[in-house]
């Protein structure tokens, strides 16, 4: 199991928004994390600088990768895109953090 963490950025008076909506989330766009292998995701508040945190743990990088191009994750996408920063196609502005420290 491969473990990620990324950061992204909510709008700052978009904040209760992005909780209500990602609260629940979508019972497809749950199944389709999981059936690719996705578990233990979690997404984290800096209330400072509205960047969220991201922590995911993958079997794999390319089914990670090929989440983006299902249907439900590009109307995800769409549904989230005026809460947060994001790229022409709507995919969240998202930067990949280096790991500095792991303890088991």
């Amino acid at each position: 199991m491969m473990r990620k963490a990324f950061k992204m950025k909510v709008y700052p008076d978009m904040v209760d928004a992005y909780i209500k909506r990602h609260n629940p989330i979508w019972k497809e766009l749950e199944e389709t994390l999981k059936s690719h292998g996705i578990s233990n995701y979690s997404l984290f508040l800096d209330e400072e600088t509205n960047f969220l945190f991201g922590y995911v743990e993958l079997e794999s990088e390319v089914k990670w990768n090929e989440i983006a191009n299902t249907d439900v994750c590009k109307r995800w996408w769409e549904y989230m895109s005026e809460l947060m920063e994001t790229n022409e196609d709507n995919s969240p502005v998202s930067k990949e953090l280096k790991q500095v420290f792991y303890l088991t």
